[in-house]
């Protein structure tokens, strides 16, 4: 690799868990960087399938260590659950660890997203309701619990002992009975016991890949367009998908690779601006053909044409060295396909992503290509694509000013083609 980071480049679910359980067959250590359990990662191959939430997509190769990283939140309870599931489906869970520094989604921060989130009213953010916001909150005012702490009940009992009683009041306002403290404790401390073993120091272990050349994947969550600073804020996550702010213990200059992932098409859970959503018979066939059901809500994704403004927008701030494309087998139905390469904002034409209220009002402007009326499930090489599937991934090639290193035509892990790169970047691929 050495270090590559795997990047969602549109509104999340782009397929970051297929691309990191392939990746990771040769990978020598996988960070989760960010995020929560608010969102899964779905992850089909020989063990079967699974939609993983908190735990690295390389946790079914035995041979990689897996961290969930520094900048994650973590609730405990879900994470044994989770833990429990891949043990029961016969997977190995040596190799997975916690760093101490990762921030705790304690049980009043599941109560309080539901009360913010039903405070909204019509202007409602679209929160899973699994305190992934609360328990930011809290990190970034200082008052947060971390994964370390569980392991000190004394000093734990002073965290929560000090920020409780604001939290109470808050839950009492809005009908909610009051939390306890010592049963609170009680329930952090027994989850701090079940993990003891996993919950350690990671840096020195990703130092010690790092300096060794070793083959280290960077596993993010969502995508850039729900990135706290620069995707369609307020409907965004509470952390920052871009590489650049990865919690993963190394410092930038150590990420050699990134690698941007994009839907051959596009979707998005929650509210806020997509400005190719389709409300037709069009994005319904999207949804059915790409089964668009969230993996941790089982909410239906919008659905729409493929953004390539939104991607460049992505490519640019994460400084992309390519992208896989992934379910390009969903467009195989479709006699014509469109890709977005502008907006138009009150009477004018832009090419960048803006501020999120003239986001809302942004009409795309598309370009019409014609589909292929034919199944690419079977391809495993570039020339086994139909011309126009490959017409149209030259153009988001194009119009990303990014190379594409990986095409996916399915689920499975052989159904993942491999792009030689050089034809990509010298701009003599063949149509």
């Amino acid at each position: 690799m050495p270090v590559t980071a795997v990047v969602g480049a549109q509104w999340g679910d782009e397929g970051k868990g297929r691309m990191v359980d392939w990746l990771a067959q040769e990978a020598d250590l996988v960070i989760r960087f960010q995020g929560g359990d608010n969102a899964g990662h779905t992850v089909v191959n020989e063990h079967g399938r699974f939609a993983l939430h908190m735990v690295p997509s390389g946790i079914f190769n035995p041979k990689t260590t897996c961290i969930i990283g520094a900048g994650t939140v973590v609730h405990p309870g879900g994470l044994l659950e989770e833990i429990q599931s891949l043990v029961a489906a016969r997977i190995g869970v040596d190799n997975l660890w916690v760093e101490k520094r990762a921030h705790v989604v304690l049980p009043y921060h599941r109560l309080l997203d539901g009360l913010q989130e039903k405070a909204r009213g019509a202007a409602q953010i679209g929160t899973t309701r699994r305190g992934i916001g609360p328990a930011y909150s809290d990190k970034a005012a200082r008052t947060g619990v971390r994964m370390g702490d569980l392991l000190r009940p004394d000093y734990l009992r002073e965290r929560l002992a000090a920020s409780l009683p604001q939290k109470n009041r808050t839950l009492v306002e809005h009908g909610e009975e009051a939390l306890e403290l010592d049963p609170l404790v009680a329930e952090l401390v027994a989850w701090g016991e079940a993990l003891r073993e996993r919950i350690v120091d990671t840096l020195p272990l990703v130092q010690r890949a790092v300096k060794a050349g070793k083959n280290v994947l960077l596993e993010g969550q969502l995508g850039v367009m729900r990135d706290l600073d620069w995707g369609t804020y307020p409907f965004v996550t509470s952390s920052n998908p871009l590489v650049g702010a990865a919690g993963a213990g190394l410092p930038p200059t150590a990420i050699d690779r990134v690698i941007g992932i994009v839907k051959a098409y596009s979707t998005a859970v929650g509210a806020g601006p997509f400005p190719t959503e389709l409300e037709d018979e069009a994005g319904q066939l999207l949804r059915q053909a790409g089964a668009e059901y969230g993996a941790t809500t089982g909410r239906p994704r919008r659905c729409g044409w493929y953004d390539a403004v939104a991607v460049s927008h992505a490519a640019w701030l994460n400084g992309f060295s390519s992208l896989a494309v992934t379910k390009l087998d969903v467009l195989d139905a479709f006699d014509e396909i469109k890709v977005c390469t502008a907006y138009e904002l009150h009477g004018r034409r832009i090419d960048y992503v803006p501020d999120t209220p003239d986001m809302a009002e942004a009409i795309p402007v598309y370009e019409t290509w014609s589909g292929w009326k034919t199944s690419t499930a079977d391809a495993r090489r570039w020339d086994d694509l139909p011309k126009p599937a490959r017409a149209y991934l030259h153009r988001i090639a194009e119009l990303a000013g990014v190379p594409i290193e990986f095409v996916s035509v399915g689920p499975e892990r052989d159904q993942l083609l491999e792009m030689h790169l050089s034809p990509w970047l010298s701009g003599r691929l063949r149509r």
